[in-house]
């Protein structure tokens, strides 16, 4: 008879529960349920003593490898280059060194890298405070590599500004970030191709671009309609950048319409007090050819706007300011600032240009009501020229006349006239726009070391005629192009320039100092269009010193040279208006 499918399933059920037997409910006698559990715990002693056994045994081991540490060392043979070894070893040793002393500071934040000749400058975004720079270390992060650690050559903060930090020079393509940064690595940038900074200027509704790499002659003016300037967060996007014509382009600046939708987004971030510096992607400006085979530069600008235009002021705040820019002349900034001040300097613009000795503490040293004085980092490489535009349009609201000298040179008034007399002879009359003086060049009048006293009362022998002029420009009058060649800059239409005879005012220069002062040209000089000393081209051009070559190699009778006439004109005069007379001694 056939079994029904339940009946088998239930069969089945029933053999899996046990052997039938006396007591029922399939779990057999107690007999057989001991019998089983002793079977099953016979496996389980087994893995327990085999376990113990191992563990004996391993305590054996190490036992032994510690017993024989002393006289067995194994060699580990490797196929990589010792040198990459010690790489990866110092890294590790730094790491470990420094990791006491690193602190990630989330608000230190990288916006931009580039590589300079010598350097790679690395800019914060604003708020970024920076410790000392033996705090914090340089990473430098190659392709297949591990990353490499240096300190900081600098780093400078100042208030109103990004803040900077110089690192040395690393490997080639690679990625650079702070140990101290929560930012990711920063490719870097090529200094002499690039947009690096912009203003907003409202009196025409214009934006200047100050760029490198379009390599434009000096003081002439190019052709502007090669060119347009880009706006955008990403201008590798067409598609999402703004274009505008450009009006003017001359050295490393260009002038360009400033589109409404730019306008408008400036309004609104400083109306909130904010450079729109806390975006991730801020707006950029660029400048790209035109025509076949178009091309953008790369760009780090961030438009700026000047300070508003105001049509009804009749009066600026200063009569006169100063405007420099200087690499290393700290020493010399003291006697420079207090010197003008004394005969009616006002207000200076000082232009850094990479400074690394103690400029900041001989700023900090000066009663900031006495002297007004604004320190401008200014790390691009060979653009003096831009950096004077730059200063022009920055003191054109609050400077009447601006002044472009450097550290090495003092105004000087051999006559009854004073700096106030001589602006007030030109302040009213309009087709006026630049007042040109001459240089004397003053030699190192037999010292080999460095006057204690300060260079007016130190130098006092010079060349008999002058070299060259300085300018005192009206800001107001400058042509739009802003071309400016050597301190002169080109005037708008109609507006001319006059020459101050020498026996009203006239610029002491102390080029040809002592030695130790004078080799310090040699590492490189500010100005775009002029050569290096070191640089094996215009030897004899007069912006070198006459038959010295271009190796920093003292002449046997430096001390003597570019001595022809003795003049202790300025030096009579700081000894009657300076000096203490309770201790004879000078205010710097």
């Amino acid at each position: 008879m056939a079994i029904s499918a339940k009946e088998r399933k239930l069969s089945r059920l029933g053999s899996c529960k046990g052997s039938p037997g006396a007591g029922g409910g399939g779990l057999g006698s107690p007999a057989a349920r001991g019998h089983r559990a002793a079977a099953a715990a016979g496996p389980q002693r087994r893995l327990f003593a085999a376990l113990f056994a191992f563990l004996c045994a391993g305590v054996v081991v190490l036992g032994g490898v510690h017993v024989i540490g002393a006289s067995f060392r194994p060699v580990l043979r490797t196929a990589w280059p010792s040198a990459t070894l010690n790489a990866i070893s110092f890294d590790a040793e730094a790491h470990q060194a420094g990791a006491a002393t690193d602190t990630v500071l989330p608000s230190v934040q990288i916006r931009h890298a580039v590589a300079l000749p010598d350097q790679i400058l690395l800019i914060l975004k604003d708020g970024s405070v920076l410790p000392t720079p033996d705090r914090f270390k340089c990473l430098y992060s190659p392709a297949n590599s591990s990353v490499l650690r240096r300190p900081p050559l600098s780093a400078v903060s100042l208030p109103d500004g990004p803040s900077l930090v110089h690192c040395p020079a690393g490997p080639s393509d690679v990625a650079v970030s702070l140990s101290l940064s929560l930012s990711p690595p920063v490719a870097p940038l090529q200094w002499d191709r690039l947009v690096y900074t912009a203003l907003i200027d409202s009196r025409d509704n214009s934006t200047v671009v100050f760029a490198k790499g379009m390599n434009l002659r000096p003081g002439r003016l190019g052709v502007a309609s090669r060119y347009e300037c880009v706006f955008g967060r990403d201008l590798s996007k067409p598609k999402h950048v703004l274009t505008s014509p450009v009006i003017s382009a001359a050295q490393e600046v260009f002038r360009c319409v400033t589109p409404v939708r730019i306008r408008q987004y400036l309004r609104m971030t400083t109306g909130t007090n904010s450079k729109g510096d806390s975006d991730e992607n801020p707006m950029l400006v660029s400048i790209r050819t035109k025509g076949r085979g178009s091309s953008t530069l790369p760009s780090i600008a961030q438009p700026e706007p000047l300070p508003r235009y105001n049509r009804h002021r009749k009066q600026k705040a200063h009569s006169m300011c100063v405007c420099t820019m200087l690499r290393n002349q700290a020493r010399f900034l003291r006697e420079w600032i207090i010197y003008h001040s004394h005969i009616g300097v006002q207000r200076w613009f000082i232009y850094d240009n990479n400074s690394d000795d103690d400029i900041e503490q001989v700023l900090n040293s000066m009663d900031p009501l006495r002297y007004n004085v604004t320190r401008y980092l200014w790390p691009w490489m060979k653009s003096q020229e831009a950096g004077f535009a730059h200063c022009a349009l920055r003191a054109r609201e609050s400077c009447e006349w601006v002044g472009f000298i450097d550290v090495d040179e003092f105004l000087h008034f051999p006559g009854n006239q004073t700096l106030e007399d001589v602006l007030q002879n030109y302040s009213n009359r309009p087709q006026i726009g630049e007042l040109r003086t001459s240089c004397h060049s003053f030699g190192p009048s037999g010292r080999t070391k460095i006057p204690k006293k300060g260079v007016t009362t130190g130098y006092t022998c010079r060349l008999a005629a002058p070299e060259r002029h300085k300018s005192i420009v009206r800001p107001d009058l400058l042509n739009p192009s802003l071309i400016n060649v050597v301190h002169h800059f080109h005037l708008k239409e109609r507006v001319r320039y006059v020459n101050i005879g020498q026996g009203v005012m006239l610029i002491n220069h102390y080029k040809y100092q002592v030695w130790e002062v004078f080799k310090d040209k040699f590492s490189g000089r500010v100005a775009t269009y002029v050569a290096d000393w070191q640089d094996e081209e215009n030897v004899g051009s007069r912006d070198r010193a006459p038959g010295l070559g271009t190796k920093p190699v003292e002449p046997e009778d430096w001390p003597r040279r570019f001595c022809e006439v003795y003049d202790t004109g300025l030096k009579d005069f700081v000894q009657k208006m300076f000096t203490d007379p309770d201790t004879g001694h000078l205010p710097w």
